[in-house]
């Protein structure tokens, strides 16, 4: 939490919060550095005070603020300024947002080597002025782990910023249970950590020098599965091919999809598994298929553990949600290619242009605002509805190739297809 001094006068208030209003909500264009120039070095800047840029937050100054917050400095002869510091960082100035009594700026994201708890202002003519001022380093911040099932002795890679530890206050990793890991190294982004013995399903909690932050997603997530492969299979005219080694698997059997495939090329038998909920008896897997609890479905994503063993720049994987009379009992795949129906296109080698493998298992999270696209991503502007739309979930890989005449020999091992909050 940013630390605060007191309350300003109204009317100064009143002043900056009409700057503000006009800089964050209007978009008017300041008058630049460049106006405000002279033949001279111009008059010494200062700071009066720093404050947040909300508009409609309370009237206060600030004397320390996080690595990445934008605030207000306020005060005089500020026209001239063309490089803020904070510590040994310099910020990347806006000259639409620099007048002669105000500057918008945003605080660099690099933690300092050198603190010096101060703001530094100069101007065209060389003034410097500084101004005493704390950043702050965030706590942890975890966003995604390379792979949420890794097994006990594996290396589990925890991704996200702010990993920084001390000699007195030791970087720390905790798996549900509360049970410490040991860290096999880290850096600033990213943690790499040997999961140990008798760890369950639940967040992961990463202690810093600067606080504690537990995971929003899960290690070993078992919310909301409905395809593991070991106890719910696929339902349909193609099932799906299990197999639990050459690839090792994650957690017990997996789905297997391989085949040759070309541009557009159609390899339904092997590179294909349906759920068809008109098809399902296993009491387990049910209409619909997950349970969104308090949660808005755009608060949701489809995940999955995903191994893809061989280069990959053909077909799409086509990841489709259907309700549960699609098909009828009779069965069919004529919704593959219906351009209505709003699906997920994980494409990760269109993205990048090139050839897409991953080394050993990885772990997917596709939003479910991204199941919008139709079959061939002519349509992209899709969307579907809880609970009808959710009695049955396919897999095909199907599309395009990265060149025309590709033809490639493609292995997908996937896994613990869920859908959970993001």
């Amino acid at each position: 939490m940013n630390n605060i001094k007191e309350p300003l006068k109204r009317s100064t208030a009143f002043k900056l919060l009409l700057l503000l209003i006009a800089v964050m909500l209007t978009g008017t264009v300041f008058q630049s550095c460049e106006d405000n120039s002279d033949n001279g070095t111009g008059d010494m800047p200062e700071i009066k005070y720093v404050r947040v840029t909300d508009p409609l937050a309370s009237d206060s100054l600030l004397v320390s603020a996080y690595l990445g917050s934008t605030i207000a400095l306020v005060g005089e002869d500020l026209g001239n300024v063309v490089e803020i510091w904070f510590n040994d960082q310099k910020a990347v100035l806006n000259v639409n947002y620099i007048t002669n009594d105000a500057i918008i700026v945003t605080i660099p994201n690099t933690i300092p080597e050198e603190v010096t708890d101060q703001i530094k202002l100069v101007t065209r003519g060389g003034l410097e002025y500084t101004y005493d001022f704390q950043v702050q380093v965030p706590e942890p911040l975890l966003t995604s782990m390379k792979c949420e099932y890794v097994p006990a002795g594996g290396v589990a890679i925890i991704r996200g910023n702010y990993f920084l530890g001390s000699e007195e206050k030791p970087l720390q990793v905790f798996f549900p249970g509360n049970i410490e890991a040991e860290v096999e190294s880290y850096t600033l982004k990213e943690i790499r950590v040997i999961v140990p013995e008798g760890v369950g399903s639940g967040p992961v909690t990463v202690k810093s020098m600067y606080g504690s932050t537990r995971s929003s997603f899960y290690f070993r997530d078992d919310r909301n599965v409905f395809l593991d492969f070991d106890t719910m299979f696929g339902a349909g005219w193609r099932s799906g091919n299990t197999q639990g080694s050459n690839p090792e698997g994650v957690s017990g059997d997996y789905l297997a999809l391989s085949g040759t495939l070309t541009d557009w090329g159609w390899v339904e038998d092997n590179l294909a598994m349906n759920l068809w909920g008109t098809w399902i008896n296993n009491p387990l897997q049910k209409n619909p298929l997950f349970e969104l609890g308090d949660n808005s479905l755009s608060d949701m994503a489809l995940k999955f553990e995903v191994n893809v063993v061989n280069p990959w720049a053909v077909g799409y994987l086509q990841c489709i949600f259907t309700p549960q009379d699609v098909p009828d009992v009779n069965g069919g795949n004529s919704y593959y290619s219906d351009a209505g129906l709003g699906r997920a296109l994980w494409r990760p080698w269109f993205e990048q242009q090139d050839n897409f493998q991953t080394e050993g298992w990885i772990t997917v999270s596709i939003p479910m605002t991204e199941f919008r696209f139709s079959h061939d991503a002519s349509v992209n502007d899709l969307s579907l509805t809880y609970p009808d739309d959710f009695g049955g979930f396919t897999f095909f890989v199907w599309g395009p190739a990265l060149e025309a005449d590709l033809e490639q020999d493609l292995f997908f091992a996937i896994d613990n297809v869920r859908v959970v909050p993001k």
